[in-house]
């Protein structure tokens, strides 16, 4: 069992940040409907699929961003 504090074991890398650019949530392609329901947590139903593609219309695929972290 070790007896060292947190800070004592903590290396200097686990000071660095990961860069904005290295952080994504959205996929690769572009979003469907289904992609933004499901971000959004509900169950892909006729009427959720008409909201998700609502918000795409309005939003475009940041829509997705807005959801998730």
């Amino acid at each position: 069992m070790s007896t060292s504090t947190p800070e004592e074991s903590r290396s200097s890398s686990d000071d660095v940040c990961t860069p904005d650019a290295l952080l994504h949530s959205a996929p690769p392609r572009d979003v469907t409907p289904e992609d933004l329901v499901m971000a959004a947590g509900r169950d892909v139903t006729p009427k959720n699929l008409d909201w998700a593609r609502q918000k795409l219309e309005s939003e475009g695929s940041a829509a997705v961003e807005k959801l998730l972290p």
